[in-house]
């Protein structure tokens, strides 16, 4: 897999290139300016772009305003963003219609290095990864299409879009693991997800909502 990486920060951006190559991940670039970010995709056509949210030149959402064209004109490179805290409108931006091959992550969260690195290879293969804390925060403010689902049921997703398990969510609710996987099922049921080798329906079924 190869890679592009968007990071005004000189010792995060070599940190972020050491922890990649050492997974056997190919960094063909970097860049710590938004508009070389987009140059440097254009024209190295990575599998993958990885890129903070805030970078120059006006030090704002230039990170993601890049994501967003990358996304644009080269649909088939992944893009995942990185950023220092959950920002609704900018999850909402870069998940568009089209969740597939995106990914926004929370800095502080990342808690190994093996775990990040697999996240970046499912998007790029195509897939989403999101922070929890994201999904969560998202789903939140999606009352409308939750609506759809029973109580019970939109309380499930709600905890799966923590990232909780099925014994997590069980405990929470007081209610049997056994409850849980029919509660979950008839969500996925509801939205049209099939059992694949490919997908991670607890995933698609959080992200179905998020962009629907």
């Amino acid at each position: 897999m190869r890679v592009v990486i968007g990071e005004d920060e000189a010792l995060l951006r070599e940190g972020l290139a050491l922890v990649l190559e050492r997974a056997g991940i190919e960094v063909v670039g970097s860049a710590a300016d938004a508009d070389e970010v987009v140059e440097l995709v254009g024209r190295l056509r990575p599998d993958l772009l990885l890129t903070d949210i805030r970078m120059p030149p006006r030090h704002a959402d230039d990170g993601l305003r890049a994501a967003l064209r990358v996304r644009a004109a080269m649909p088939g490179t992944g893009v995942v963003v990185l950023s220092q805290y959950v920002a609704h409108r900018y999850a909402r931006e870069l998940l568009g219609t089209d969740a597939a091959r995106v990914g926004y992550l929370l800095k502080y969260r990342i808690a190994d290095s093996a775990g990040f690195c697999a996240d970046l290879r499912r998007v790029a293969a195509g897939g989403t990864a999101l922070d929890p804390e994201v999904a969560s925060a998202m789903l939140s403010r999606s009352a409308p299409a939750i609506e759809a689902l029973g109580p019970r049921r939109r309380q499930v997703l709600a905890l799966i879009a923590e990232g909780r398990t099925n014994s997590g969510i069980a405990r929470r609710l007081d209610i049997t693991e056994k409850a849980v996987v029919a509660h979950t099922s008839g969500i996925y049921d509801a939205l049209g997800l099939p059992v694949t080798d490919d997908d991670h329906r607890r995933v698609l079924a959080v992200v179905r909502y998020l962009t629907g």
